[in-house]
């Protein structure tokens, strides 16, 4: 994520924050924030620890995205519609996180309207980054895309298990491996 993109996130938490809508969270590593097939329409600000949301198609299974300190998550597509999501959202480490019910932060986009130019800014970044993705999965080779995540999101290799990288980015783990050795 992009210096400005946190910032950002930060701003539009404080503002948040100073309501009393939120709920503190601690997960175990490994633990669950949502599980396959069920609806959960909070949206999680990360204190610290790290997230990943994850699905299968089949056997398989895929990241898609991770969440560090200061960052927002949540199940989107359960909370934009409010419907059960195949999304998992686990704990890769311990971590700490606030909670917000998806009516209280509706409520509170309505009636401030600053934070809802914020919130759509943040909405519009996570598109763009779901467009890069997309386009890195489709067109580029394994080392290209190991290459571009190392630019957009070095903390990836220093905060995640490497079997998790490899989902992330559609390879094997003893790809991601052979690409890292090669790199050293």
């Amino acid at each position: 994520m992009s210096t400005k993109f946190t910032e950002r996130v930060n701003v539009l938490f404080g503002q948040l924050q100073s309501e009393s809508h939120w709920q503190k969270k601690e997960l175990k590593r490994n633990e669950f924030l949502k599980t396959e097939g069920s609806v959960d329409t909070n949206i999680y600000y990360i204190l610290s620890g790290c997230l990943r949301i994850y699905t299968y198609i089949g056997d398989t299974e895929y990241t898609i995205r991770f969440g560090y300190k200061d960052n927002l998550i949540a199940a989107l597509d359960s909370f934009l519609t409010g419907k059960a999501s195949d999304m998992c959202i686990q704990a890769i480490r311990q971590t700490k996180v606030m909670v917000m019910k998806k009516q209280v932060f509706d409520q509170y986009m309505l009636e401030n309207q600053d934070a809802l130019l914020k919130w759509n800014g943040i909405l519009g970044h996570a598109i763009l980054d779901l467009m890069e993705r997309e386009q890195d999965l489709l067109i580029s080779s394994p080392i290209e895309r190991f290459n571009r995540v190392l630019a957009r999101s070095p903390q990836l290799f220093q905060e995640v298990p490497n079997k998790y990288i490899a989902s992330y980015l559609n390879m094997t783990p003893e790809t991601l491996s052979r690409l890292k050795k090669k790199l050293e």
